[in-house]
């Protein structure tokens, strides 16, 4: 029985891509910027003495840095991911990481492996861009979880600021002090923005639409309505704050629901796949009397094209919209 250690190989540089975009991201902004913190990033950069106006504009650049740039070829397609994830990253950093993973996987596969040239270019290049894009998606993944489940709690918070006497700038500021990121951060700038006098509903709407939540979006216009038409607004955050928990809750029931027909499907699309990576491996020479006829090449063209479908049909299933 003849071992192939190739598709091993491929997927442990793909592995070393991905682990060396991470290690690269905390060692150029530090460990606070990875949400495990329990100080929010812009009180750590202020604790560091840095000035109040500064840690404004880095954070305010830093969270609008990519979408700005959504005309750059291609990178439209990640720019929204990376905007909901902040990345610190610029967007010309970010395509000079994903330009330096490209020749390290390239490197790894030219030492590894034995493949030809134009092979090891394009898997080069892909394990570059779609090891960047895989990172991106889950940072902005984990980001918009964290800021989900803890915006109940952040309201909460408001409402009791509120309810002792303090101005909704206090409050703000109540909650970019005791709440870590990703949220702390994302009101400290809307406090420091309301220290220079900008409007706080219009900060909040445009935090809203930043992240992309739908329940931030209902902050902002409860403190925009308050704010033209008066009425107690700690009783309405109150209020939101209950329809918030009573959301998330649901998101969850749903989730526990779905989580078997996923997996289910999750298994069904990846089977065929890992089967023929293990044929790869065990029997290298397994097509070497097909590959060669002219019906080879249409009918993996079907096999991938139903595959295609497949995975497709079962993300379908499974997706519930709340």
């Amino acid at each position: 029985m003849i071992i192939s250690a190739t598709p091993i190989i491929y997927g442990l540089i793909f592995v070393a891509v991905l682990l060396l975009v991470e290690g690269i991201y905390l060692l150029v902004f530090g460990k606070s910027i990875s949400l495990n913190s329990k100080v929010n990033r812009r009180l750590e950069m202020l604790e560091k003495g840095t000035r109040r106006e500064e840690v404004l504009e880095q954070l305010r650049k830093e969270a609008t840095q990519h979408m700005q740039v959504r005309g750059i070829p291609l990178y439209s397609l990640l720019a929204s991911k990376a905007q909901k994830a902040n990345i610190a990253f610029s967007p010309k950093a970010l395509i000079g990481v994903m330009a330096l993973l490209c020749v390290v996987a390239f490197l790894g596969l030219s030492l590894g492996t034995d493949a030809s040239l134009a092979v090891r270019s394009a898997l080069a290049v892909l394990m570059g861009v779609g090891g960047v894009y895989l990172w991106v998606s889950g940072k902005a993944s984990k980001r918009t979880s964290m800021a989900e489940e803890q915006l109940s709690d952040a309201v909460e918070l408001m409402v009791r600021s509120l309810r002792v006497g303090h101005p909704l700038a206090s409050a703000i500021q109540a909650v970019a002090k005791e709440v870590p990121d990703p949220l702390g951060t994302e009101f400290g700038i809307i406090a420091d923005e309301a220290a220079y006098g900008r409007n706080v509903a219009e900060a909040l709407r445009e935090m809203a639409e930043r992240m992309d939540m739908q329940d931030l979006r209902f902050l902002a216009v409860a403190v925009s309505i308050q704010q033209t038409s008066g009425g107690n607004l700690a009783e309405v955050l109150d209020g939101l704050s209950k329809v918030i928990r009573a959301r998330f809750r649901l998101f969850r029931r749903v989730r526990a629901i779905t989580a078997e027909p996923k997996w289910s499907g999750v298994f069904l699309s990846a089977f065929p796949i890992v089967i023929l990576v293990i044929i790869q491996v065990v029997s290298p020479d397994y097509y070497d009397t097909v590959k060669d006829t002219p019906a080879f090449i249409p009918a993996a063209l079907i096999v991938g094209g139903l595959l295609g479908a497949n995975m497709l049909f079962m993300k379908i299933m499974t997706t519930i919209k709340v």
